[in-house]
């Protein structure tokens, strides 16, 4: 059975929760009562059993589609022989308060406008419960349709009739009329704001956001888009950043390389500040940091963490087939068990960022912190599970001892900049010189001239790419110059893309060309000197997104996205490629200008 193209699907968002529209206008992922919850429509993973809200227009298959400027909010033109119709889909929001400066209504907005003639419009709403493993059944009370076993309900002028746990919905409208259909997920969802006054705010909201930023440098549009979609991913209650909104989008189509996103990992965490504050979005960041420092209470840190602070056993759902046949399909994640030291680095790079932009980070956060660089400078000669989550014994990893030296730097310099005189810094500063000189030693290979994946082997990473990132050498350093050449070489599948690595992770398949690292590629680059590859490298991402501007985790060389979508880090290397374009790579100029409030 055909799959639509991942990277096909609109995203809407309104901080809670999320759903994908189908360039058909079907509704075909939303999970609820959150992003992590339970997807009541399905039908991205299994056409036949998934749950689904369609929606069609009599004479026109497809309709022409676009997000409104500067908004998450979708618009889907349908033209036929007899008339045309618009489509305004959203989930709605509005503004907040200081705890949470945006406001979900918690209500799916279909609102329909016919501009001419006459069209024939229907809509069918199947809910499937337990990520599609049952049924439903309607109701209708109290004014509103209910959905039994969901918190679904339904609300509508237009006539309805239900059986076979479908609400159809039909209606034939002339040029100037319109309708709206209120899926509401929350029993305390309002009711009292028609769907014009809600489309209107959301809209404000959006842009209100959108515009905080000034941001007119190189990639300005792409920037301001990502910074939106990063927005929607980003949790109301908490500012938890979700990786995507999505689970088991497969990494290989028909594969078994499918997990699930619907959580935040902390590798990159410190870009995800630096972005926010520089984007003009310093409450944001403030909210991401505030969260981030809730999960260090522990003596141990988890490479990702749910929205709500905890993450779900892993468990297959045998009853789904998988986008186009890829199984199984997983919730929850099993990679919470692993032992991934690149996480402290993550952490303490965000707190100095953080401290650097506002000089807010308190002694009691710092305390929470300093027992992490505590942890890495006695920990650091152990191997771990690695970035990327391979499902074997632990490694020595490059990229794992570079981000724990960036742990115990960075935990020295905000020890010195917060004046802390009972920290051992001087253990810390043994500890982290020895991680950097063992990291050229035994890290860089010189007969194959670059740095490997991992201490007594010759097989590359792309994560290499981010030594010069977070400052462990310069990036026109000639090993770093060689490798970047030596990946290119190797791991570059096509223009631009680059691949994770070539390693045997124990898993069959392939996997397609990693966004992330082909961003990063670019930052690289530049750091490098080399501008212009950069510049060229850029330009040519920018041509693999889908038609909306939103790009999945990973790409197959002949251009079918892959992985889970829309991905949060995707988009935020790509922000970070187009500043460091615009910023030359100066990674201290660009610190510097955030904090004089970008003077």
């Amino acid at each position: 059975m055909t799959y639509p193209p991942i990277d096909s699907y609109a995203f809407l968002s309104d901080t809670h929760t999320a759903a994908l529209v189908a360039a058909d206008g079907a509704v075909e992922w939303f999970c609820v009562p959150h992003f992590a919850g339970d997807a009541v429509f399905a039908r991205l993973l299994d056409r036949e059993v998934g749950g689904a809200l369609d929606l069609s227009v009599a004479g026109c298959d497809t309709p022409t589609r676009r997000y409104l400027p500067d908004t998450l909010v979708l618009e889907s033109r349908w033209s036929t022989p007899d008339g045309v119709a618009v489509v305004k889909d959203f989930l709605a929001v509005a503004p907040g308060d200081a705890a949470q400066p945006l406001r979900a209504d918690k209500v799916l907005v279909r609102r329909v406008r016919v501009e001419e003639g006459t069209v024939r419009l229907a809509l069918r709403i199947r809910p499937r419960p337990d990520h599609g493993a049952r049924d439903t059944t309607w109701e209708h009370v109290d004014g509103r349709w209910r959905a039994a076993g969901t918190p679904l309900w339904v609300d509508t002028d237009l006539p309805a009739e239900h059986g076979d746990g479908v609400l159809r919905i039909e209606a034939e409208l002339s040029a100037g009329q319109q309708a709206a259909v209120l899926v509401g997920y929350d029993e305390d969802a309002t009711r009292d704001v028609d769907a014009d006054e809600m489309l209107a705010r959301t809209c404000r909201t959006w842009q209100d956001w959108s515009t905080r930023s000034d941001y007119a440098g190189f990639g300005a549009d792409e920037v301001r888009h990502s910074a939106l979609v990063l927005r929607g991913l980003a949790f109301d209650e908490t500012g938890a950043l979700i990786a995507a909104p999505t689970t088991s989008l497969p990494e290989h189509i028909g594969g078994v390389r499918n997990w699930d996103y619907r959580y935040a990992w902390h590798r990159d965490s410190a870009l995800l500040l630096l972005a926010l504050f520089r984007l003009g979005h310093a409450e944001e960041g403030r909210r991401y940091l505030h969260f981030l420092i809730s999960v260090c209470t522990g003596d141990l840190l988890t490479p990702l963490i749910g929205i709500h602070g905890h993450i779900d056993e892993e468990r297959e759902l045998e009853h789904l087939e998988g986008y186009a046949g890829s199984r199984p399909v997983r919730v929850g994640n099993e990679a919470v068990e692993q032992v991934q030291f690149d996480t402290y680095g993550h952490i303490l790079d965000a707190a100095l960022v953080y401290h650097e932009l506002t000089g807010e980070l308190t002694r009691e956060q710092w305390e929470l912190l300093r027992k992490h660089v505590e942890v890495m400078a006695d920990r650091w000669t152990e191997p771990d599970h690695g970035i990327w989550e391979i499902r074997g014994p632990r490694q020595h990893y490059v990229n794992a001892k570079v981000m724990t030296w960036v742990c115990l730097d960075r935990g020295i310099r905000l020890a010195e900049l917060l004046d802390d005189r009972t920290a051992d810094v001087e253990h810390w500063r043994t500890a982290r010189d020895a991680v950097h000189a063992e990291v050229l030693e035994r890290g860089y290979d010189p007969e194959v001239g670059s740095f490997v994946m991992a201490y007594g082997s010759t097989e590359l990473d792309a994560s290499l790419l981010r030594i010069p990132l977070v400052g462990f050498l310069p990036g026109d350093d000639p090993r770093m110059q060689s490798t970047i050449d030596r990946i290119r070489q190797e791991l570059e599948v096509g223009p631009a893309l680059v691949r994770r690595y070539r390693a045997d992770d124990g898993l069959p398949g392939e996997e397609g060309a990693f966004l992330l690292c082909s961003f990063e590629l670019v930052s690289a680059l530049v750091l490098a000197g080399r501008r212009d590859e950069a510049r060229k490298a850029f330009d040519q991402l920018l041509n693999y997104a889908g038609p909306l501007g939103l790009y999945a985790e990973q790409l197959d060389p002949d251009g079918t996205a892959l992985g889970n979508y829309p991905q949060a880090f995707t988009h935020l290397a790509l922000i970070e490629a187009a500043i460091n374009l615009d910023e030359a790579g100066d990674r201290d100029a660009l610190h510097a200008w955030a904090a004089r409030g970008g003077s």
